[in-house]
């Protein structure tokens, strides 16, 4: 009785004693050796699994919770159902059974954390949606009963059947239920980090995800709850979460990524509001605000419009790789090349980034106003005849006949083109109108790295002398002379070598 009478006071304190689980289960273990049948009931009832596990022999402890199971003890049999799933090699086939049972009557008995193991036992973590297709009809109901049992697990506070639940039902795209999971813990999310500053914990990863998959799902499910959205997004927002900056500043500003008014949205735009996480975003490099942003600056309602603004965003929006911006600065470029003749160069150069990211708009655009490169006889003819003595001896011919071949050009073309400034480095501009009237000007997208290494080498080659000094080429006829001289003269010796 004595003993009974220690390990009483050890588990609840008083008398000059300090509370000691593990000091506890010591005595009312010596009493129940006694055949006390009151020391294995406290055993069962109070004793956790956390101190029944560091005891020097656990399975010796775990015969005084069978005992207290038997007589109707529901917490006993779940501590020793995780007493034996924890000793599981050691244990023979009969305490096995027993555990397996004591655990389906505690979750029976409507202990969450019984209910939440024996989920796990069925495995509900190996689950995945829709996984119970084309299974057999015991598997199918461990599927269902798995399901069940995590249900009720997390109904009764397990916060890790709520996640896991959560997560089966976001991937199996039934949002509604994602929601009926999800939101007390984004609820729950929201009241730690919106508290006083002294109790705010910080916002993880896995927070995050939950409160990112609502604002989704509310979206998804047509759900009208902006204040809801807003704040969930504002919470992410004030994390630093780059996505959730953006979409704050487009919710707030009822615009979608394409700066379109979004109607499906209840309210008022706050254009003002938007901006202010719009201009974070962009800040730390996110295309899609700056254009956004330019977007709300050319909106009439707008009380801060600004056309010079939107242009300055929308073209930091495009050197940034936004492939819209990019499409807006190649059109409007377009647009304006009869106020300045040569804005369709810069046309050029933004549809073909636009192009480059797969904007089928921008290749079709460029097809029409860029003239693609074609494959030019009279070059291809030049360029097998000429040998490197002739090279050597007229670099600038060879050098003009190697742009007519990888470019395209006529043979006029090729002797006029002036080479130094006709390289934009997006594209060759072929103007020889002056010299040639019959003739219109170009643009040849540069597309390819022989394009390229066949300009640079052409530029390299007229750099090498003095212009001011004198002029190696001559005018147009002389070197069409020259040329066709030359092909004259490698002709007869190509017949006479055959």
């Amino acid at each position: 009785m004595a003993q009974l009478a220690l390990g009483k006071r050890y588990l609840f304190g008083g008398g000059g004693l300090p509370q000691s689980m593990a000091t506890a289960l010591h005595w009312l273990e010596r009493a129940a050796e006694q055949n006390q049948q009151d020391a294995w009931r406290m055993i069962g009832s109070h004793i956790p699994f956390e101190t029944a596990r560091l005891a020097s022999d656990p399975m010796r402890v775990a015969l005084w919770y069978e005992r207290a199971f038997e007589e109707g003890i529901a917490k006993a049999g779940l501590v020793l159902a995780m007493l034996v799933f924890a000793e599981w090699a050691q244990v023979d086939s009969a305490l096995r059974k027993k555990a397996l049972t004591a655990l389906q009557s505690a979750a029976q008995a409507g202990l969450p954390e019984a209910q939440w193991l024996l989920a796990q036992k069925l495995g509900i973590r190996e689950l995945k949606p829709r996984s119970a297709v084309n299974l057999q009809s015991r598997a199918v109901a461990q599927h269902v009963a798995a399901l069940e049992w995590a249900a009720r697990a997390a109904k009764g506070g397990v916060v890790e059947a709520q996640y896991l639940l959560a997560n089966y039902a976001w991937n199996g795209f039934d949002f509604l239920r994602y929601l009926f999971w999800a939101l007390p813990l984004a609820q729950q999310i929201e009241r730690r980090s919106t508290g006083a500053a002294s109790r705010r914990r910080k916002i993880t990863a896995q927070d995050l995800e939950i409160l990112s998959r609502c604002v989704r799902a509310l979206i998804f499910t047509s759900d009208t709850n902006g204040r809801l959205i807003e704040r969930y997004l504002k919470i992410m927002a004030d994390s630093g979460d780059l996505h959730a900056q953006i979409t704050l500043g487009l919710w707030i500003g009822r615009i979608d990524h394409e700066g379109e008014r979004v109607s499906g949205i209840a309210g008022v735009a706050h254009y003002k509001k938007a901006l202010r996480w719009l201009v974070v975003a962009a800040e730390r490099g996110a295309d899609v605000a700056w254009f956004a942003m330019s977007r709300i600056y050319l909106k009439p309602e707008f009380s801060r419009r600004s056309v010079p603004e939107a242009r300055r965003s929308l073209e930091i929006a495009a050197v940034a790789g936004n492939v819209r911006a990019q499409l807006e600065l190649g059109l409007a470029a377009w647009r304006g090349r009869r106020v300045d003749s040569r804005s369709d160069i810069r046309a050029i150069y933004w549809l073909q980034k636009a192009s480059g990211q797969g904007h089928k708009g921008a290749r079709a655009m460029l097809q029409k106003i860029a003239h693609s490169s074609r494959k030019s006889e009279w070059a291809s003819a030049a360029r097998e005849y000429f040998t490197r003595e002739m090279t050597n001896q007229y670099p600038f011919l060879a050098a003009r006949i190697e742009l007519g071949y990888w470019f395209g050009l006529t043979r006029a073309e090729a002797l006029l083109l002036e080479v130094e400034t006709a390289d934009h480095g997006h594209c060759l501009e072929v103007d020889i109108r002056k010299e040639h009237l019959r003739s219109r000007r170009r643009l040849i997208p540069i597309q390819t790295g022989e394009q390229r290494n066949a300009l640079d080498h052409a530029i390299r080659t007229f750099e090498t002398f003095d212009i001011d000094c004198s002029d190696p080429e001559g005018n147009y006829r002389k070197r069409l002379y020259r040329y066709r001289s030359l092909m004259r003269t490698r002709r007869k010796q190509v017949r006479r070598a055959a």
